[in-house]
């Protein structure tokens, strides 16, 4: 059948015989999902197809799309390593439905004129959301606030704003920032991190770096930036949301932040929760992050703070470099690796099946909360598989084997350390507003 058939808004789709998640109501039984011109129109057993076309969910879970509230699509400026197009084809193999790219493109997403671009590109390539964060201050260099209002009033609606590779070192510059932030029911993403511990690091600095010889970064540098923005944001009242978190001690200073009822949200990636700093005696340039893999003892930090409830979402922190960038000498190879197509797999296999958390707290870290956070229903997205709602869906089978094999990444850029890992979990269609972007693991183009 023609793929751009598929993707007509008035193609009427059944979804057979998954099992549905809600927030409210978590896994269901079995049933038949039928939409109608893009809206969930019914939900029941044994649903006949009649003209609709059929979508095979037997053994699978049907949720809504997953969102990322952390990720880099590289354009404008960088499409080599990343744009917009393959960076949705990666999110809709991933099941995201809706991304959120982090403002260190070049040009800077500092601007209405740049946000409106990358959001613009996102609709024309059809495939999910691409909505940008904006950055805090012009040029991301920490001397000027950005125009945050105009990129907040502007057709992107940038809600988040963010210097994240780089943080606002003036701590007057970031006060004025939350209180512009508050006034605007935008919230203040920060990449949390002292450069003056962090010059020229490569790794966590611990046993390992000292056995490699490399310099190391110590976890200090995120905690004292933490504590910082933290104090900030209970003077201001303002949204905080801390980014990429990896320290035992970052997770205590949210938690305690929480208790007194500070407007405090955070996340965590797959790598920080999966990985620590011992893999990298491999020399492995894709282990290469910034914040770094972390200790053990950090990591386990990581994995209670998920469960107790914490650390609100999962992002993925999806980085893209180009191969060149990587194969190269450690201290001279790119921060980051790639983390879409993956980060479902992570989440089952290290989390799900070891006992962290159920399947249904994994899938509101992934779907629920990341929406709140950004207030999705602008949008017109809602975490939730209910009749009447636009069909915004990710249908996965939890039980699937899987080897990983980057070569086979839809994203432009290959750089992920999990090549080779056997794991569980597995996304098979993603449905965006009403339209099939992913069909048993194959990406569509967006219709016409």
């Amino acid at each position: 059948m023609n793929a751009n058939n598929l993707n007509m808004r008035d193609r009427n789709i059944l979804i057979k015989k998954g099992r549905i998640y809600t927030p409210e109501e978590g896994i269901s039984s079995e049933r038949d999902v039928l939409i109608q011109e893009g809206i969930i129109r019914r939900i029941d057993k044994g649903i006949k197809p009649g003209k609709a076309y059929v979508l095979d969910a037997q053994d699978c879970i049907i949720s809504p799309g997953f969102v990322d509230m952390h990720v880099h699509f590289r354009e404008p400026g960088m499409e080599y390593k990343e744009d917009i197009g393959s960076g949705s084809c990666a999110a809709v193999s991933g099941g995201y439905v809706a991304v959120f790219c982090m403002p260190n493109t070049d040009p800077p997403i500092d601007n209405a004129s740049v946000a409106e671009y990358v959001y613009d590109r996102g609709v024309d390539e059809g495939l999910c959301m691409v909505l940008p964060h904006g950055a805090i201050t012009q040029g991301r260099i920490g001397k000027a606030l950005a125009p945050m209002g105009e990129m907040g009033s502007c057709r992107a609606m940038v809600r988040g704003f963010s210097d994240d590779g780089s943080t606002v070192t003036d701590s007057e510059i970031m006060r004025r920032a939350m209180e512009y932030a508050k006034t605007m029911d935008s919230l203040i993403i920060s990449h949390c991190e002292d450069v003056s511990l962090n010059a020229g690091g490569q790794m966590n600095e611990g046993f390992y770096s000292t056995l490699l010889g490399l310099r190391g970064i110590p976890p200090e540098a995120e905690e004292i930036g933490v504590f910082r923005d933290i104090c900030l944001a209970e003077k201001t009242d303002a949204e905080l949301h801390v980014a990429h978190v990896s320290t035992a001690k970052t997770v205590k200073l949210l938690r305690e932040a929480k208790k007194r009822g500070l407007k405090v949200t955070c996340e965590a990636t797959p790598h920080h929760f999966t990985l620590d700093d011992s893999y990298l005696v491999s020399y492995d340039t894709n282990l290469k992050v910034n914040p770094p893999l972390r200790s053990r003892a950090d990591v386990e930090a990581i994995l209670a703070g998920l469960s107790d409830g914490t650390i609100d979402v999962i992002s993925t922190d999806h980085a893209p470099h180009a191969l060149h960038e990587k194969e190269t000498e450690f201290d001279r190879a790119e921060f980051g690796m790639v983390g879409l197509e993956t980060c479902l797999a992570l989440v089952v296999t290290v989390l799900v099946e070891n006992g962290v958390f159920s399947l249904e707290q994994a899938l509101e870290k992934m779907t629920l909360a990341p929406s709140r956070i950004m207030r999705l229903e602008r949008f017109g997205y809602k975490p939730e598989i209910t009749e009447g709602t636009p069909a915004n869906i990710t249908v996965f089978n939890s039980d699937l084997e899987w080897v990983v094999d980057p070569l086979r990444f839809r994203s432009r850029s290959k750089n992920s350390p999990f090549g080779g890992w056997k794991v569980k979990g597995k996304v098979i269609h993603t449905i965006f507003n009403g339209s099939i972007v992913l069909e048993d693991m194959q990406v569509s183009p967006a219709g016409d």
